[in-house]
């Protein structure tokens, strides 16, 4: 890979490095693939209208997510099966986010242990799904709270895992299955009532609250009313999500579900996007339709094909792509945007 992070670059990379079904298992989308392949395009179609006549001397990317403050204002989704891409898998990405001063959320079905990544000295969260019987799902949610993760993301959009269709072999039937899900008990999959749970609702959250001491995150959440019913029910965050269109096909992009959480919840509950964000310019469009963090999965670990270098390319192309078109659009700091009003009419 080139010292400057290009998407389609990486992804080449990646075509000559991974396994077949490792490759397919991260691109791959539900059903015929709509809503992965209309990510990207979607925050392309966002116009912007810059401003003139203001310093842009100093840009400032600094953010705030759940009152801690990050250099980036883009940070890494999580995403299964990084050891199956690199070794070294989420302590590699671990240790690049700790030098970039980056945020890190990391996958329950992570490969490394969450010690060894809470080890890295990186600011983490952990993403969780609850189980049929809760109880089950708190082993892992005890393991990240003596790790040091700072809040609990809770997927809310995978009541079952949608159908993929592979061109070959699965990547379950490839890969090792050691790669994955360390943090859990070994056959914990097989165990009663240890499946995903169909019966979510708005009191989870308490609940896991109660478990952890840990703010909680909703994540995979497209709809304005689902966002106020998340925040009224006591989520700290909500994060736009359609699960990089792995779950339900044709559902709509994060780019046009953004906009209306932001206007459903107001000014003062934090919201996050993924899906599709592939340059830096993407993070501006995400920041200025009112996003507070941008998160990416596929750019990330695409990156990490070439372990740390690869990861701390991808930022760092990132954050001078950033840097620039905050400069081009008349804004000098992440801070100001909401009261920048990029956004053009329509």
């Amino acid at each position: 890979m080139s010292a400057t992070y290009r998407y389609d670059e990486a992804l080449a990379r990646a075509r000559e490095v991974l396994p077949a079904p490792v490759l397919e298992y991260l691109l791959t989308g539900a059903g015929d693939g709509r809503a992965a392949a209309e990510a990207a395009e979607a925050w392309a179609g966002v116009r912007l209208r810059p401003r003139v006549l203001h310093d842009v001397t100093t840009v400032d990317l600094r953010t705030r997510a759940l009152g801690e403050e990050l250099a980036l204002p883009f940070a890494v989704a999580p995403t299964t099966l990084q050891r199956a891409v690199h070794p070294e898998g989420e302590v590699a990405m671990a240790r690049a986010c700790a030098a970039a001063g980056q945020l890190l959320v990391v996958s329950s079905n992570a490969g490394s242990t969450l010690a060894d990544i809470g080890a890295t000295g990186v600011r983490w969260w952990v993403q969780a799904y609850l189980t049929q019987d809760r109880d089950l799902s708190l082993p892992l949610l005890e393991r990240a709270v003596e790790a040091g993760a700072g809040a609990v993301v809770l997927t809310v959009d995978t009541p079952v895992v949608s159908t993929k269709r592979y061109a070959g072999a699965s990547v379950w039937e490839a890969t090792d299955p050691a790669l994955l899900r360390v943090n859990f008990p070994p056959d914990g999959q097989r165990t009663p009532g240890a499946e995903k749970a169909t019966d979510l609702s708005p009191e989870d959250l308490g609940w896991l609250r109660e478990a952890t001491g840990l703010p909680v995150v909703v994540k995979g959440v497209l709809r304005g009313d689902e966002a106020v019913r998340s925040r009224d029910a006591g989520a700290d965050a909500v994060w736009v999500s359609n699960h990089g269109g792995r779950q339900l096909d044709r559902v709509v992009p994060t780019a046009t579900a953004l906009p209306e959480v932001r206007a459903a919840v107001g000014p003062g509950t934090e919201v996050y996007v993924d899906g599709g964000v592939r340059t830096g310019l993407d993070v501006l469009v995400a920041l200025a339709c009112g996003a507070d963090l941008v998160l990416a999965g596929r750019a990330p670990v695409l990156g990490l094909v070439d372990g740390e270098d690869g990861v701390r390319s991808w930022q760092q192309t990132w954050t001078a792509e950033l840097v620039e078109a905050m400069r081009l659009a008349g804004v000098a700091a992440v801070a100001d945007l909401p009261g920048a009003d990029l956004l053009a009419p329509g």
